[in-house]
């Protein structure tokens, strides 16, 4: 069950920033025995992949944090999060080894299918947000969330690898917090109408 709840970490940091969490595991399984990579994930360790994130990664950071530019990162990161997350949900074995299941281990698709559905919700929330906070601080507020968004994703990881057993807590959180931002915007919406309504003469 902890492999399990590992990757759904893992893909829960994904959908916040996709290289993250590629970047941690690949570390990881290179210089340390707390990740151990099947043979078809290996190359997510090799020196050159591990480099390739890393320019990724930093081009990432740098603009997120630029208001509209960042709205349009979202847009392409719309099909690269979920594809990371599907990356390190099968890549840590989590969906082969969740209670010995050979059903699961049968059916690889399933774990990319749980890693890219859990990094799609997330960056759903993620882009539903970032709008909201750049309209309502008049874009000063995206590099202070951008960043809270990366560090929340590589404690996320971690927090995924070293104390699996805090995943739920974690996602609760997230769920909870998606929650109050979905009625933040649905109040947002709900007066901008009102703004353009012409005053009785």
């Amino acid at each position: 069950m902890l492999a399990a709840l590992t990757g759904l970490g893992l893909s829960t940091a994904a959908g916040l920033n996709a290289y993250i969490p590629l970047l941690v595991v690949g570390l990881l399984a290179n210089f340390t025995d707390q990740v151990r990579l099947p043979q078809d994930f290996a190359w997510l360790a090799n020196g050159w992949v591990l480099s390739i994130i890393g320019v990724l990664l930093l081009a990432e950071v740098v603009l997120d944090k630029v208001p509209v530019v960042d709205s349009v990162n979202d847009m392409i990161q719309t099909v690269v999060r979920p594809a990371s997350g599907g990356v390190v949900f099968s890549a840590t074995e989590a969906a082969a080894r969740l209670d010995g299941s050979t059903w699961m281990s049968e059916r690889p698709w399933v774990s990319w299918v749980l890693g890219i559905g859990v990094a799609l919700a997330v960056h759903v929330m993620k882009t539903t947000a970032r709008p909201v906070v750049n309209a309502s601080t008049a874009g000063v507020g995206a590099p202070v969330v951008s960043t809270v968004e990366d560090a929340g994703s590589l404690g996320i990881s971690l927090v995924a690898v070293f104390l699996p057993v805090l995943v739920l807590a974690v996602v609760a959180a997230l769920a909870l917090l998606a929650w109050w931002v979905l009625r933040r915007v649905r109040r947002r919406r709900r007066r901008v109408p009102g703004r353009g309504r012409a005053r009785p003469g």
